[in-house]
């Protein structure tokens, strides 16, 4: 059973690393996830601490990566509208079936969010970039953490191999 467990949490650690850039997967959740069905295996004991730090950070990490996109916009000269479509477009490219429809629809909403609030073109498309540019690092950001979460798994697992295999 404890080997299992095991596989399942490294196979959802990395399924959350490939989420933290596949828009269809939330990538911190499931690493997250992948650290608890760690914890759930016998042989190893709970840590509470561990599992609560991590779970505040990845909750923070979930709701900054909807947040930043809307903040890239604000930065580069969008209006309130700009971030309300910059949100409305990652909503709405999560749901679309096109290949990078989460990068598109952030893009497009953030512009057409402007044109809407009679910005020109050129201060629309630079609103957009912005949020582009959020989504970039709201990416990057969650990689990072997915990336964090695997190497925290790889200690413990070491940690506990004594008594794991």
């Amino acid at each position: 059973m404890d080997l299992f467990l095991v596989l399942l949490a490294g196979i959802l650690l990395i399924i959350g690393i490939l989420g933290s850039f596949l828009p269809v997967l939330p990538g911190v959740p499931v690493s997250w996830v992948g650290l608890l069905v760690f914890y759930l295996a016998p042989s190893v004991p709970m840590n509470y601490w561990f599992l609560g730090i991590t779970l505040v950070v990845a909750v923070l990490i979930f709701v900054l990566n909807l947040v930043v996109p809307a903040m890239g916009t604000k930065k580069y000269g969008g209006s309130k509208a700009g971030m309300i479509g910059a949100t409305i477009g990652l909503v709405v490219g999560l749901i679309a079936p096109i290949p990078f429809g989460l990068l598109i629809g952030t893009f497009l909403g953030a512009f057409i969010g402007e044109i809407l609030n009679k910005s020109n073109s050129k201060s629309a498309l630079r609103a957009a970039h912005g949020s582009f540019l959020g989504l970039i690092a709201s990416s990057v950001m969650e990689l990072l953490v997915t990336v964090a979460f695997l190497i925290l798994f790889i200690y413990k697992v070491w940690e506990f191999k004594e008594v794991l295999f």
